[in-house]
C-alpha cells in the first residue's frame, strides 16, 4: 500500500492507499499493522507488516467504509454508522481485541482482529469541535486493566476500566503549566508504567508522569497532579 498524494480524495474503499493515516500499530504475533485511517478516510486497514500490502479493513460497527459526509456532529449523537474523521487511533491489546479512537464522534469501538464490532464507550458526547477520543494507551500489568485515553478538548486524561469500559478517574485541567494541558493529543506507557502525553495546537511539548502505583480511588476528578504535589 502507498502513502496518500496531496489533493488525494478521500476513498475509504481504495485497498492501494491511505487518506491521511493517525496511527500504526504493529501486531507481531500475526505480523501485521493496524492502521487508523484517518484524517481523510473513515476506516481501520489492516496490512501485512513485510509486503504492505492491504489484507482487509472495516469502519464503524464492522460496517463496510462510507464517505458520505455527515452532518456535523451535535452534542449527544450517537450510533453514526460510520467514522467521523479522524479515524484516530488503532491498538490492540493482549487478549487480541482492537481498540478505535472515533475521535469526533466521542465513542471508542472495540473490535476483533477481523473487523467484527464488539463493545463501544462514548464519553463527554456534548464535547464538539475536535471530540473527546484522541488516543489511548494500555496499562502496564499483565491484564491490561486499565486504559489511559486522551481527552485533547477538555483537558484530560481519563483512566478506564478496560472490561467494562468504564470511567473511573480523571487528571489534568487546561493550562500551560505543569500537569496541565492544551490539546492533549498521544498517549504512551513505558515499560515501568510512567505516562508520556504529546500536545498539539498551543501547547506543543511533552510531559512525564511518574508511575507511583495503584491507590484507591476517592474522587472522580484529581485535578492537576503538580510535580509538587500542591
Amino acid at each position: 500500500a502507498e502513502a496518500s498524494q496531496a489533493g488525494y480524495a478521500a476513498n475509504s474503499n481504495d485497498p492501494d492507499s491511505f487518506g491521511r493515516v493517525a496511527k500504526v500499530f504493529v501486531d507481531a504475533k500475526a505480523n501485521e499493522a493496524y492502521v487508523a485511517d484517518g484524517y481523510l478516510n473513515h476506516r481501520v486497514a489492516v496490512i501485512d507488516a513485510d509486503t504492505g500490502k492491504m489484507k482487509r479493513f472495516w469502519g464503524a460497527y464492522g460496517n463496510k467504509p462510507d464517505d458520505t459526509p455527515l452532518p456535523a456532529y451535535k452534542p449527544g449523537d450517537r450510533n453514526a454508522q460510520q467514522f467521523r474523521n479522524p479515524v484516530h487511533c488503532a491498538d490492540m491489546s493482549v487478549d487480541r481485541l482492537v481498540y478505535v479512537c472515533d475521535r469526533v464522534n466521542d465513542r471508542l469501538q472495540v473490535f476483533t482482529p477481523e473487523g467484527k464490532f464488539v463493545k463501544e464507550m462514548y464519553y463527554k458526547t456534548n464535547t464538539m469541535t475536535d471530540g473527546s477520543v484522541w488516543d489511548i494507551a494500555f496499562s502496564k500489568d499483565p491484564q491490561q486493566k486499565y486504559i489511559f485515553m486522551a481527552d485533547g478538548v477538555n483537558e484530560q486524561v481519563v483512566v478506564i476500566d478496560r472490561q467494562t469500559l468504564t470511567p473511573v478517574t480523571t487528571f489534568g485541567d487546561g493550562g500551560n503549566h505543569a500537569g496541565e494541558f492544551h490539546g492533549v493529543h498521544s498517549i504512551a506507557i513505558d515499560s515501568k508504567g510512567n505516562l508520556f502525553t504529546t500536545e498539539t495546537y498551543e501547547g506543543r511539548r511533552i510531559q512525564k508522569f511518574i508511575n507511583k502505583g495503584m491507590a484507591k480511588v476517592t474522587k472522580f476528578d484529581q485535578g492537576v497532579p503538580r510535580p509538587d504535589n500542591k
